[in-house]
């Protein structure tokens, strides 16, 4: 895999993760969410929220990029690529939202990346 391909799919990756977390800290400041019975305040809360209006930005910037890697890459190996994700989302979880990370999830998460490495070298 070229160096300007895996960057791509990086940054694509890194938005999609970005999303993940800007939506989590969306939901953390909009608390559970209101009754369904209330559609409108639903609705409104939802409308309102920055986070979740970023959130969903960096998913749009992510699939505009991540389809620009399907146009020139293989889906058998762009596909994978996708778990380089779960280290960034847990690296932003970490430092951005305090989030805690054991050593069973770090194991996890290192085998998921070494998995990817493995498929990077077969393109």
């Amino acid at each position: 895999m070229s160096v300007p391909t895996f960057l791509l799919i990086f940054v694509s990756v890194s938005f999609n993760a970005l999303a993940q977390i800007v939506l989590r800290k969306a939901m953390l400041t909009l608390g559970p969410i209101p009754s369904v019975s209330e559609p409108l305040s639903l609705i409104l809360a939802f409308l309102g929220n920055l986070y979740l209006w970023c959130g969903v930005g960096c998913y749009v910037i992510s699939l505009g990029l991540w389809l620009a890697v399907l146009s020139s890459n293989q889906v058998s190996v762009a596909y994978p690529m996708l778990s380089i994700g779960y280290l960034i989302a847990a690296a932003l979880g970490f430092f951005y939202l305090g989030e805690t990370i054991n050593f069973a999830r770090l194991a996890g998460i290192a085998l998921i990346c070494a998995g990817v490495f493995l498929v990077a070298r077969t393109a």
